[in-house]
Order: structure tokens, then C-alpha cells, then sequence
């Protein structure tokens, strides 16, 4: 079970709405839909949970890239939702290369048809860690100082357990009303 709203903070404190991320494809989709919730730019929170399993926070400021902390990649890894959030820059990876390689630079030595399939094969290991993207850590990934100017270290933000994090960091940041009203 899935649970995702937006804070949006605004003159007059904090607005909350629960929102649909069935339309949401990519991390651009998100930030684009976060950015529709303040017109006049301000901060913008977009949490998202799976009970018990791992949580994300994605803060879009403005225009500004969005800063992205998820608590458990493993487990959002799972998740469709999740995979919005583990982009390779969240992950700290090289981004992936485009389908326009050279392909000079590919080495063909003519065996590629008789491989195994078991050898080409990017499915999911017994733990679901692994896929198309690589393996993923089994904790938190990306900036764990997202929320550090609203009141939630990075320590605190890690230390927090998944079935309370959301409700923990709309109270530290003083929405945790409104975010209680779309729950």
C-alpha cells in the first residue's frame, strides 16, 4: 500500500494534498507536478511511502533540479513508484549511455548470437536488487541534507523508520496538520 502527498509551502504555512502518481512516468513528471502545486515557486515537498518498506522525499525548490532522499533503494527498487526516485544520479552512477553507440567502439567478435541466455539475462537476483540499471544498495541513497534548512538532519532523516517517517518529518517541518487532513 502506497501513500504519497505534496507540501507545498506557501505565505501562509504549509498546503497539503494527497496526490495520484499514477500518471507519473519519470522523475520530470514528478517535479513537474510538484511545481504545479506553488505557482510562486516556494518549496515543494512530495512524500511517498510504502507501509513498512521504505520512503522518499523529493524537494523541488523553483526550477531548481529536484533533491531526492529515498531510505531503502533495495526495497523502492521494487516498487514502480520507487523507481522513479533511483535515478542514476541518486544512485551514484555514470548515467546510462543512449541506444546511438558507436558501434566501432562495440566489440563483435561474432560470438554474440551463441552467448548463453542466462549471460545476456538483466533480470531481477533472488533479493531484487539487480536489473537493468545494476544492483542497488540495500539502505539510503541521495542527499540526506534535503530537509537540514526545515528542522530534519541528515542523521535524524536516517534514522527514521519507514511506518512513521513521513508523519515525523511533516511535524519537524510544522505540517504535520495538513499532512494528517489528506491521510
Amino acid at each position: 500500500m502506497y501513500f504519497a502527498a505534496l507540501l507545498a509551502r506557501t505565505e501562509d504555512g504549509w498546503e497539503a494534498s494527497d496526490t495520484e502518481l499514477d500518471d507519473v512516468e519519470t522523475l520530470a513528471d514528478l517535479a513537474d507536478l510538484a511545481r504545479e502545486a506553488s505557482p510562486d515557486d516556494d518549496t515543494v515537498l512530495v512524500l511517498i511511502e510504502q507501509e513498512d518498506a521504505w520512503f522518499g522525499v523529493v524537494r523541488v525548490d523553483g526550477e531548481d533540479d529536484p533533491r531526492i532522499y529515498v531510505s531503502n533503494a533495495a526495497a523502492a527498487r521494487r516498487s514502480s513508484y520507487g523507481e522513479i526516485l533511483l535515478t542514476d544520479d541518486v544512485l551514484g552512477r555514470e548515467p546510462e549511455e543512449d541506444d546511438t553507440t558507436d558501434l566501432d567502439a562495440l566489440d563483435l567478435d561474432g560470438t554474440e548470437d551463441g552467448e548463453p541466455q542466462d549471460l545476456l539475462d538483466d533480470s531481477d537476483d533472488d533479493d531484487g536488487v539487480a536489473g537493468a540499471g545494476g544492483p542497488v544498495p540495500h539502505g539510503p541513497v541521495g542527499d540526506g541534507e534535503v530537509l537540514d534548512d526545515l528542522g530534519v538532519s541528515e542523521k535524524e532523516l536516517r534514522s527514521l523508520e519507514a511506518n512513521d517517517a513521513l508523519n515525523t518529518i511533516a511535524e519537524a517541518v510544522g505540517a504535520s496538520e495538513v499532512l494528517e487532513t489528506v491521510r
